[in-house]
């Protein structure tokens, strides 16, 4: 079956860190701390097929483990404890985000594969495993299927679905696996409707 992977990262910050763009002094690098990615498949009904989570470890650039700071596991409930008991390094869950994928293409809110390859490869020192051609960029979708361009400009993945009505499990906001299936559930929604075809996501 044709596939599609809708993905979506939580990457560390400080209260105030998007506002100064991560450039104070005492900003963590903006690394990941999990990966959330959902299987959308391309025929048929346009099922969700399978889904992917996983926490990393986030290392400076100096080696160091980074602690999780109150503020980020305000926003997105990752604590501490749950980085040391269930966080992997950033090359297995590229490696395992990829075997999961199956080759197909990921698909994010925005350009998260900037945080969780280019910036976290880089500050880690390790080689990017994922090629830059195999990502691409959800609003593209959106606009394509008639989102206007003020409502892309404000409307978070986490309300995407909200925003078109479509009924969903409770979701929890800046969680990488909801976050992803508050844009998988709708883009199944505008395949389903016919807003979407299916050869746009190729």
């Amino acid at each position: 079956m044709n596939t599609a992977i809708i993905f979506d990262c939580e990457f560390l910050c400080l209260e105030g860190s998007q506002r100064r763009f991560w450039c104070a002094a005492h900003d963590p690098d903006p690394v990941i701390a999990q990966i959330g990615a959902v299987k959308l498949g391309l025929e048929g009904d346009y099922p969700l097929l399978d889904t992917f989570m996983a926490y990393i470890q986030p290392i400076d650039r100096y080696g160091k483990r980074y602690s999780i700071d109150p503020f980020f596991t305000k926003l997105t409930g990752i604590t501490g404890e749950k980085i040391e008991t269930e966080g992997i390094c950033l090359e297995t869950a590229l490696a395992d985000v990829d075997i999961f994928s199956g080759g197909a293409r990921f698909w994010s809110w925005g350009k998260d594969e900037l945080n969780m390859v280019a910036i976290s490869c880089y500050v880690a020192g390790v080689q990017p495993s994922i090629p830059a051609h195999r990502f691409d960029n959800a609003v593209k979708l959106l606009l394509s299927a008639g989102m206007p361009v003020e409502d892309l400009a404000k409307t978070a993945s986490n309300k995407l679905a909200d925003y078109y009505g479509v009924q969903h499990p409770p979701l929890q906001g800046h969680d990488a696996l909801d976050d992803a299936l508050s844009v998988s559930y709708t883009l199944q929604h505008l395949l389903k409707t016919g807003a979407l075809r299916p050869d746009e996501f190729v």
